[in-house]
């Protein structure tokens, strides 16, 4: 059984293991998914996908707390994307962040996973300031990170992208 983290009305947001692997490819196999993510080409098989679950969620899981969380449709039982936090060294900051198979987009679900990972940080995490990052042509990804109360703070440029960064004070104030 995996940890579970919190839950809303719809969703069920806990731990991965290593049988959601079918489900992890089946979410990231949509080239759509991927198009504004950087990490295209890396979930390619059930194979990578055990791999992402072992080698970087259930790590993350041990080191810090937390990761990214699969988002469970009550309804079905089904594992129809990821949720929540990663510790991202590449920008010394924690950064929220969420990803579904095109069938659960525009349905509330990245708003609602996400508002109730926010809810349990503040709550239970030592977690202070989260990062979202968004490519500038995601404009329903844009819509999310305000709905979640993130603040527009700069832009940048990575791998050929422009990129917005927003941030959250989940305790108020920043250090």
């Amino acid at each position: 059984m995996s940890k579970i983290i919190t839950e809303t009305d719809r969703l069920i947001i806990r731990e991965f293991n290593l049988g959601d692997a079918s489900a992890v490819y089946h979410f990231n196999a949509p080239k759509e998914v991927n198009r504004f993510t950087g990490d295209a080409g890396m979930c390619e098989n059930i194979k990578d996908a055990e791999q992402i679950i072992r080698n970087i969620w259930l790590v993350e899981y041990q080191k810090f707390g937390f990761g990214r969380w699969a988002v469970v449709l009550k309804e079905s039982d089904e594992v129809i994307g990821f949720c929540g936090f990663k510790n991202e060294p590449r920008i010394n900051a924690v950064d929220i962040g969420y990803r579904f198979h095109p069938d659960y987009w525009g349905k509330g679900f990245a708003t609602e996973s996400n508002l109730a990972c926010i809810d349990y940080a503040k709550k239970h995490m030592k977690l202070d300031r989260v990062l979202g990052d968004v490519v500038v042509e995601n404009l329903d990804s844009i819509k999310v990170l305000k709905k979640l109360g993130m603040n527009y703070i700069g832009q940048y440029q990575e791998e050929g992208f422009t990129l917005n960064r927003y941030e959250l004070l989940l305790k108020g104030k920043a250090e």
